[in-house]
């Protein structure tokens, strides 16, 4: 019985951690056994590292790919080729700008007269804001005056006349200038104060330059007051009465371009010059020369050559090798690289078809040559010697006869395939990318495995030492009791 009773009170105990009840290292043996376990992990990191190099090299190559694609592209753009360079000998008189259609030429232009907007001033009064000036009606029409044998004459334009209404609501000379130009009339309503016993002036400023943009301004009843104090203000009928002062007349700007007489409402004068547009500051005299802007395309031609070496030196980088430290590139022996590569050698080995006497079939005859390593290189000498001589030819051999072809086109086209929904290089970041999902995966079904076999071998020494914990009590009653028996013995 009192052994059954020692052998009860020892299993009911608790082990509160591993070795107390056996006196073994069983924490050391745990923490042992489960990094024996965690080097299952290790082939799955080092493949998911080995992969993510390759998904950051796809990553670089196509950002070189992204550049060399921008540079082909803007040789490819027609455009380019067109482009051209202006100059004003008197930027004082006239300042110049232009598009692909100018043609270069130079200019002789006599600006005479510049454009102006018309503006009309009404009669002053004593107080802007609280004299009540009535109701009525505003209209303002836009058109053309003439004078001609001592009569004056206004020709109304194609547009309607505007319709202001002034009422109590709105009826001092503020509020007239409000509602003028909260109405969107095509004028510039403001009010001049000008130090007199009756300083406040209504002033109207059309908008537009040009003699089609001279104003008729009328007044009439709206049917809610007296409007005569409005009409002896404003008031102005180019032919009959005139109640506002013309302080600055409606007139076009006149020029003449190489002794050919020009007007225009605008200062900002278009199409004179093809393509070429006149920014008119003063009356005067200037030389424009329109010429060829070659620097925009021996830029773009430097650039083509710089991306292009770029991609090389990259792609040279990703697939080296380095024997002294036997380390391999990324994407050494990579098949898309290869791919990419060949496709774009054979895009630049294959010569352009010539058209015409200028045609130009291959980038030597520009001065791009090629070194041993592959990258290329620019004589600028002789680039800008076809640009100048030939500069057809070099946009044909670039853009095609059609915008369309050509190195440019060609080379950028490639490059977009690359990385195309169905691209070579598309196809292999997703592959890889695949790859890392299917090694994550993998990864936590092997840590998932790991952490139940170390749960297991805890449980089991749990085990143990509740076992060896019974034994050494059992052991230490029976001890107990043989010494008893002896004693008594003696």
């Amino acid at each position: 019985m009192s052994s059954t009773s020692a052998t009860s009170s020892t299993s009911g105990s608790a082990i509160s951690s591993l070795g107390v009840g056996s006196g073994l290292d069983l924490s050391t043996l745990l923490t042992n056994l489960k990094s024996a376990e965690q080097l299952k992990l290790t082939p799955i990191t080092d493949q998911q590292s080995a992969v993510n190099t390759q998904l950051s090299a796809y990553g670089v190559l196509q950002g070189a790919l992204a550049s060399f694609q921008s540079a082909a592209t803007a040789l490819g753009t027609a455009s380019l080729y067109s482009s051209t360079t202006t100059s004003s000998s008197n930027t004082s008189v006239l300042s110049t700008s232009a598009n692909n259609t100018a043609v270069a030429g130079s200019y002789a232009v006599n600006v005479s007269q510049l454009a102006q907007s018309q503006t009309l001033v009404a009669n002053g009064i004593t107080d802007s804001t609280g004299q009540q000036l009535g109701s009525a009606t505003i209209q303002i029409q836009f058109g053309t005056t003439t004078t001609s044998g001592g009569t004056t004459t206004f020709t109304p334009g194609s547009a309607a006349a505007a319709s202001i209404n002034i009422n109590g609501t709105n009826n001092t000379l503020s509020g007239i200038r409000d509602a003028i130009n909260a109405a969107n009339a095509g004028v510039t309503a403001s009010i001049v104060n000008d130090g007199s016993s009756t300083p406040y002036h209504l002033v109207l400023t059309s908008n537009t330059t040009g003699a089609a943009s001279s104003m008729s301004v009328s007044v009439s009843s709206n049917g809610s007051g007296d409007p005569t104090t409005i009409s002896n203000l404003l008031t102005y009928n180019p032919g009959g009465t005139t109640a506002m002062t013309q302080n600055i007349a409606a007139q076009d700007a006149k020029l003449s371009i190489n002794g050919l007489a020009i007007t225009s409402a605008s200062n900002s004068v278009q199409g004179a010059a093809q393509g070429v547009t006149l920014n008119l500051a003063t009356t005067g005299t200037s030389t424009v020369n329109v010429a060829s802007n070659t620097s925009a395309m021996a830029t773009g031609v430097q650039s083509f050559v710089t991306a292009y070496n770029t991609l090389q030196s990259t792609a040279a980088q990703l697939s080296a090798y380095d024997p002294s430290t036997k380390t391999a590139g990324a994407l050494l022996g990579d098949s898309t690289l290869r791919v990419i590569e060949n496709q774009l050698r054979n895009v630049i080995n294959t010569p352009q078809t010539a058209t015409g006497a200028t045609g130009l079939t291959n980038l030597t005859q520009i001065g791009i040559s090629f070194n041993a390593d592959g990258s290329m290189s620019l004589d600028s000498s002789k680039l800008n010697a076809a640009l100048t001589t030939n500069r057809t030819g070099v946009a044909q051999l670039f853009s095609g006869t059609d915008g369309k072809s050509g190195y440019g086109n060609q080379l950028s086209s490639a490059a977009a395939g690359f990385v195309s929904p169905t691209g070579a290089l598309t196809t292999a970041t997703n592959g890889v990318n695949a790859t890392l999902k299917s090694l994550a995966t993998q990864y936590t079904n092997v840590s998932a495995q790991i952490d139940a076999a170390v749960a297991q071998y805890q449980t089991e020494f749990q085990n143990l030492d509740t076992l060896m914990a019974q034994l050494n009590s059992t052991k230490t009653y029976l001890t107990q009791q043989f010494s008893s028996s002896t004693s008594t013995s003696g």
